[in-house]
Formats: structure tokens, sequence, C-alpha cells
């Protein structure tokens, strides 16, 4: 059966993820921007969970490119984590030229130890795919978060069904931008993947008038649907129930 994994950024997120039958969370802040490490409040709310959650390690937006006092940062971040009792992280590290920066993950995957470890879309920024992912594999990463190196994962199938085929049972390749109950059957057909990783995400309600004149606001800001979740939940389910 696939997995279901659906990434929230805020305490209505976690409670509509699930409600909506997700398998696990991945815990962020400002989806908007990617999705960065998410409070330690929210981090608290996630410990109590009944499915596994793993958080986002990423101390701040832009590129994956971190100097030493990032990775410091980063390092501190999966303690937290740790000590939160939360099931994995989900990191990933690039050098300039899009390559991953093995320096970095091999410390980052050391903290992490006992935990699992999801391998997130900087791999889609890299010139050589498999190298990548041999060394995802080197490093005790269990799961690669991938677009199939596209905008969208259905635009990326090509590539997805090639990553399966080279990690065949040794890493799980998981799926994840643009996914949702319309598109998830078709790739699915086309690639049995393990998992599945879905926002589920609507508009979000508009700030205040107050808090708009200030610049209190994120335009981009979505809130996750738990009718969306569901109704992904059911497609996978269905699928899962033999004809």
């Amino acid at each position: 059966m696939t997995l279901l994994e659906i990434c929230v950024d805020d305490a209505a997120g976690l409670e509509a993820a699930l409600e909506g039958g997700a398998d696990r969370v991945e815990l962020c802040s400002v989806l908007e921007l990617g999705g960065l490490t998410p409070s330690p409040g929210l981090v608290a709310l996630a410990g109590r969970a009944n499915v596994p959650v793993r958080a986002m390690i990423r101390p701040r937006p832009g590129d994956f490119v971190f100097g030493e006092s990032d990775v410091e940062a980063m390092r501190a971040e999966i303690a937290h984590m740790r000590a939160a009792g939360l099931d994995g992280v989900v990191l990933g590290a690039s050098r300039p030229d899009g390559r991953l920066d093995l320096e970095v993950l091999a410390m980052l995957a050391a903290e992490a130890g006992g935990l699992g470890m999801t391998l997130h879309r900087a791999i889609d920024i890299v010139p050589d795919w498999e190298e990548a992912l041999e060394a995802a594999i080197a490093l005790g990463f269990d799961t690669i978060l991938t677009s199939g190196r596209a905008a969208t994962a259905p635009e990326g199938i090509k590539d997805l069904e090639r990553a399966l085929a080279v990690a065949g049972d040794r890493i799980a390749i998981m799926a994840g931008s643009g996914i949702d109950a319309s598109t998830a059957p078709a790739l699915l057909d086309r690639v049995p993947l393990e998992a599945l990783h879905a926002s589920c995400g609507v508009p979000g309600d508009p700030a205040s008038a107050p808090a708009r004149r200030l610049g209190f606001e994120s335009p981009a800001r979505r809130a996750t649907s738990r009718d969306k979740v569901m109704a992904l939940r059911a497609v996978l389910d269905r699928r899962a129930v033999p004809d």
C-alpha cells in the first residue's frame, strides 16, 4: 500500500492531516517558502500525534548551500526533534553547482543517527541523479522526496520511473509536487511508488485589514484541507483493494 505523507506548517494543518487520514506528516513552517524548520510549539504538538512525524530541517529560505553557522543550527534542530520524540527529519544540502554536499550531509546524518531520514528536493537540482541516489543510500537516508527533477511529479514521471528502477528496495522513492486525488491515479498506474507526498492546500484566509496595513501577511499562504487529504486517502485506499 502506498504511504501518504502530508506536509503541514501550522497546528490547524496538523489536525487536518491527521483527521484526513495521513500515514505520516512532514512538519514545517512557512510552506509558501518551500518549508522551513517548524517552531518548538508546533513540534511539541506533533510529538503527541498518532502517526509518525518527520520535521523539516532548513534554517532559512533560499537555496540549500549552507555555511558553517547554518550547519550548527541544523544540528541543534535535529537534536531538538529527537528530544521531542519525532520519528525523523527531512533535510538536504547542496554545493553551488547543484551536487549534493556530501560533507555537510554526513555531519547532519551523524547527528540524526537512529532517526528516519528523508532527503528532500535538493536531489531535484543535481546534475547526476544516479550518483546522488547512491550517495543518499550510503549516507543512511531511507526515503528520497522528488518530483523527478521537474516542476511537478507528473511532469517528471520519466525520471521517477528511472529512480525507482535504480533504487530497487534499497530506498523509498516518494513523489512530491503536484500530487492530489486527480493526479495520483495516473502517476501510480505508471510508477508503483512506495509513498506520495502532498500539501493538499487551499488558499488561506486573508489577513485582517489592520495586519495588511502593516504588511503582516503572506499572499501565497495556503491552508491544509482535510477534505483534500481525505480525497487522496480514498484514492489510495481504493487502489489497495484487489479487484
